[in-house]
């Protein structure tokens, strides 16, 4: 069975051609959400989901009205998949129910990863770099460093909460153990 979701961004915005091309494509059943696709939950493709069945074929009009960006419609695909589910774009001309969609979706697959690893390697050298210059990575710490010996100080009395600490300095407590840690880290080296 062909099942066809379309989804408009915004109330402004109207379906209707989405669902002339879904009909025309021969879907059975169609779900239309009207909600934004930066919204991971969407109450439309959740019901898409619970309908299709093995041998199934979920059927778009874009793959953008799917996924939220290419990571996100990677593991779509591979839900689908996983599930013997086809996906059908009508735009791309994609049809993962034949070997060359299956193949043009895995190139898609095989770029994101790339471009993955590129980002993470540049993000690496960025890091070295920095380093090498004297410059440490990540955030500026949220408390100057009185107010972090303070923290480590409360910490180490045990009178208070750590809930109560992190309350009264405004942090959370990951931040709150990374003080402690640095802290211990410092005694360690002396």
């Amino acid at each position: 069975m062909k099942i066809g979701y379309a989804r408009a961004s915004t109330l402004d915005q109207n379906p209707s051609l989405q669902r002339d091309a879904l009909e025309a494509a021969g879907c059975e059943k169609m779900i239309v959400d009207q909600i934004s696709g930066t919204v991971a939950k969407r109450p439309g493709l959740e019901k898409v989901k619970e309908l299709l069945r093995e041998e199934d074929t979920l059927v778009v009009w874009r793959l953008d009205r799917l996924g939220r960006s290419l990571r996100d419609l990677i593991e779509q695909i591979r839900t689908l998949d996983a599930q013997r589910v086809g996906l059908q774009s009508l735009h791309e001309s994609i049809d993962t129910t034949t070997p060359t969609g299956r193949l043009t979706f895995h190139l898609f697959g095989a770029l994101a990863e790339f471009e993955r690893n590129l980002i993470q390697e540049r993000t690496q050298a960025g890091l070295a770099a920095a380093r090498a210059r004297g410059r440490l990575g990540g955030r500026r710490k949220s408390l100057n460093s009185d107010k972090r010996a303070l923290v480590v100080s409360l910490y180490e009395e045990k009178k208070l909460p750590v809930t109560k600490i992190c309350e009264m300095m405004g942090i959370s407590k990951p931040t709150l153990y990374s003080y402690v840690r640095e802290a211990q880290e410092k005694t360690n080296r002396v």
